[in-house]
């Protein structure tokens, strides 16, 4: 199955994408769109890879910023200066953050995933977007919150802000140990049931799209402005259309790139 796209992103101005693994030129594991460098797959290929993903927001991989992911809630705004940073080389990505703010239109902020979350921010108004990688570290510290801030340093009002949340590890299939849980409810106190919930076999299911959803409307944005749609799960639970870690190692990844249309 093909990208994931959003198509009422159209009418905003926006142009974004979430690839799958189809469409690429990489194979075996890493077949065939994989984006990331650091898991073992050819340069050539990824580099390739990463164009077509480009291409599908309408953009040069010149065009686009890489970042260095680290589970954590650094944000970071990048503009026209950042465009190619770690499209190729990936000492020259981003260093160390899991969101990316955008107001320069054209400039296509790009995170990576195979299973956590992505989130996709957008205040139409006043043409603020960012893109956020959210796995378990960064869903507890709270990196939607922090992006969402970031957005209103930039300009973006909250009640203005929709959110998109994209493919990730189903929480029927996403178990976890004791350490998340309390990690968990450190950070949701009270409503931490409806987020992190027992397997039966004494571990736990975290549910990533519920704990981000929750943290959105923390940080004041409204329920409505909310999507589920492209919460799809990775891996075989969704037929293998999203790479999945937990399914298999070493994996791919795919990506949400998205930009401000010029």
């Amino acid at each position: 199955m093909g990208p994931l796209l959003w198509p009422e992103l159209d009418a905003l101005g926006v142009d974004a994408v979430v690839t799958s693994r189809a469409g690429g030129v990489s194979t075996g594991v890493y077949g065939t769109m994989n984006l990331g460098r650091h898991v073992g797959d050819g340069v050539e290929a990824v580099t390739e890879n990463r164009r077509r993903a480009a291409a599908l927001v309408g953009a040069r991989l010149e065009d686009c910023v890489f970042c260095t992911q680290a589970h954590g809630r650094s944000v970071v705004r990048v503009g026209r200066a950042d465009r190619g940073r770690g499209t190729i080389d990936p000492a020259t990505a981003v260093p160390d953050v899991d969101a990316l703010v955008v107001c320069e239109p054209g400039v296509v902020g790009v995170v990576l995933m195979a299973d956590c979350v992505p989130v996709l921010l957008l205040d139409p108004v006043a043409r603020v977007l960012a893109v956020v990688h959210a796995g378990w570290r960064g869903t507890v510290a709270d990196v939607v919150g922090a992006t969402v801030a970031a957005m209103t340093g930039a300009g973006a009002r909250t009640v203005r802000v929709q959110a998109w949340l994209g493919p990730a590890v189903d929480p029927t299939r996403y178990q976890v140990g004791d350490d998340v849980r309390s990690a968990a409810e450190s950070r949701f106190g009270v409503a931490t049931p409806t987020v992190v919930t027992p397997d039966g076999t004494g571990r736990w299911r975290f549910d990533l799209w519920t704990a981000n959803e929750l943290l959105l409307g923390r940080a004041g944005v409204e329920a409505a402005r909310i999507s589920r749609t492209g919460a799809l799960p990775t891996g075989s639970a969704g037929g293998d259309r999203f790479f999945s870690d937990r399914d298999e190692r070493p994996c791919g990844r795919f990506g949400l790139l998205a930009r401000l249309r010029p």
